[in-house]
């Protein structure tokens, strides 16, 4: 049985995908990242304090694993159950690469746009720093879709699944799909899978476009959620 810590978002969907396409049994917990995520226990989880993260009750040597980043997670996931994660070497490794692009490019530009973009008003400095990010980011994975099914290489892999979710909510970003033919052809081909169709229905909606407004937290929330107040010396930071 897995546990898993998550919510409303792109990011845990990576690990429902996964989780859904290797038949595994799971429960879902939907956490308060807001109010709880420094709770002690959560924290034994995940020390950073953030969702996804997983408990396997039956971890590497049968006890109890918890795990947290949604890359680690998925490549635990798939090397531990021998599926979407190839034994050919070269295919290995090109599916490590991609999975630690999106790891490290698409998951935090795209985030970081979505929030100047959504959430912050006259910040156009912000903004147009991840916009164009953004717009490169698109331009990576449309050439290299360009040249394989999927992403690593001819097999649908955890590279996938984590970039996926991400990319599914292209409206966001005011795009148009229809710019992109190679992504809009990745996009439908995993769509169309059952699995991923059941994380849709488990997941429920995901708005990446509503107003902060509809997601009204409290100065004392705002605190720790961000870190105000506890890290008030990033000013110091800004100023040297």
């Amino acid at each position: 049985m897995i546990e898993l810590f998550g919510g409303d978002t792109p990011n845990v969907m990576k690990v429902v995908i996964a989780l859904e396409e290797l038949g595994l049994e799971y429960k879902h917990n939907y956490f308060d990242i807001v109010n709880d995520k420094d709770d002690p226990k959560f924290r034994a989880v995940n020390p950073n304090g953030r969702i996804p993260a997983i408990i396997d009750s039956e971890g590497v040597d049968g006890s109890p694993l918890p795990l947290a980043e949604s890359g680690a997670i998925l490549y635990y996931l798939a090397e531990k159950h021998g599926a979407f994660y190839p034994t050919d070497l070269k295919k290995r490794y090109a599916t490590m690469q991609w999975l630690m692009f999106q790891m490290s490019g698409i998951g935090p530009m795209f985030g970081q746009y979505v929030y100047f973009s959504r959430r912050v008003q006259n910040q156009q400095h912000g903004h147009d720093r991840y916009a164009t990010e953004v717009l490169r980011l698109y331009d990576v994975v449309e050439k290299r879709l360009g040249e394989s099914r999927f992403l690593a290489c001819d097999e649908y892999t955890i590279a996938d699944m984590a970039t996926f979710p991400t990319l599914h909510y292209v409206k966001v970003t005011g795009m148009n799909r229809a710019d992109y033919p190679n992504i809009g052809r990745w996009m439908e081909e995993i769509a169309a899978r059952p699995a991923v169709d059941r994380s849709f229905k488990a997941m429920g909606d995901i708005d990446l476009e509503a107003p902060m407004s509809s997601y009204p937290l409290t100065e004392d929330q705002w605190d720790r959620m961000f870190g105000r107040g506890k890290y008030s010396r990033a000013d110091s930071l800004r100023d040297a």
